[in-house]
């Protein structure tokens, strides 16, 4: 496949997916035998595991997410990403606790066939969980 259907599939996934709230789309998204290589604690690793993520992030954050950057080769897609929300839901175990937030992340997606594959991020969750408030900001620190 070429890179314009790769990064087609990518910018569905964070617009249609993820802000449009369409969970099952990720059936013709990503390939039967997805891979997640930094899955959430209880996540499974697989496409039904992806699936689960993504409800996750919007039942507990009601999230809104910005492609900021997106460079992509044949076969790979790399995104650098806003998600400003707020926490709506439990999450982990988490209570809700009303605050939004705004946080930084980068994915690494792999295709196979114009099709999601693989996954790995970054994450800057102390941010996160400083903007939540549950870890406190270094002194002087903006809030």
């Amino acid at each position: 496949m070429s890179v314009e259907t790769d990064t087609a599939t990518i910018r569905r996934y964070y617009e249609e997916v993820l802000n449009g709230r369409d969970v099952d789309l990720l059936d013709r998204l990503a390939v039967a035998d997805y891979r997640e290589h930094d899955p959430l604690p209880g996540q499974g690793d697989d496409r039904d595991g992806l699936k689960q993520r993504v409800r996750m992030l919007i039942d507990a954050f009601d999230p809104q997410f910005t492609v900021e950057d997106l460079v992509a080769e044949p076969g790979k897609v790399v995104v650098r990403w806003t998600h400003a929300g707020r926490h709506v839901g439990a999450f982990m175990g988490i209570p809700a606790t009303g605050r939004t937030f705004r946080i930084a992340g980068i994915d690494i997606h792999r295709l196979e066939d114009g099709r999601m594959a693989e996954h790995w991020h970054v994450i800057d969750q102390l941010a996160f969980l400083q903007q939540l408030g549950l870890v406190p900001a270094p002194e002087g620190a903006p809030a």
